[in-house]
């Protein structure tokens, strides 16, 4: 049986295709291997976004309390998916609670860690922001059509 490095573990994950070695390398040194057990919480809202994840195999539900229907999961992520986004913009606190479906393992990455990095390579910066956003539109625009579906048509 091989070990297999950080960097090649990362590598393998979509969040980084197109990544050149030396950025690679570069935020590898924020990043450390985590596994969650099905059912453990991953974050709750509220709480500092200090990490985001990208999941390697698993899965990861996001959860709201809705008022009267309790907690609901708008999303599951699974293996190639990233997980948080808090941490991109203050005051770095979560904005929904997240809970593994089943045991997941995932690569957590050191959000001030991360944050410094991109400040001292604004081109990393640019590569990462690049990265997230259409990850970002993609949810935002997922999330409408669920309002849209949850309120239906107007009656008539």
């Amino acid at each position: 049986m091989s070990i297999k490095g950080l960097d090649s573990i990362l590598r393998e994950h979509p969040f980084v295709a197109g990544l050149d070695d030396d950025s690679l390398a570069f935020i590898a040194g924020c990043a450390r291997n985590v596994v969650f057990d099905a059912d453990a919480r991953v974050f709750s809202e509220g709480g500092d976004a200090d990490h985001f994840y990208l999941i390697r195999e698993g899965g990861v539900a996001l959860e709201m309390f809705v008022p009267g229907r309790g907690e609901i999961t708008f999303l599951t992520l699974g293996a190639g998916d990233i997980l948080g986004s808090s941490w991109l913009v203050p005051p770095y606190r979560w904005t929904f609670d997240a809970r593994a479906v089943v045991r997941t393992r995932a690569l957590a990455f050191d959000a001030a860690c991360l944050r410094g990095k991109c400040e001292e390579d604004a081109r990393l910066g640019y590569d990462m922001m690049k990265r997230f956003v259409p990850v970002l539109a993609q949810r935002l625009q997922a999330a409408r059509l669920q309002l849209a579906d949850l309120y239906g048509a107007p009656a008539g």
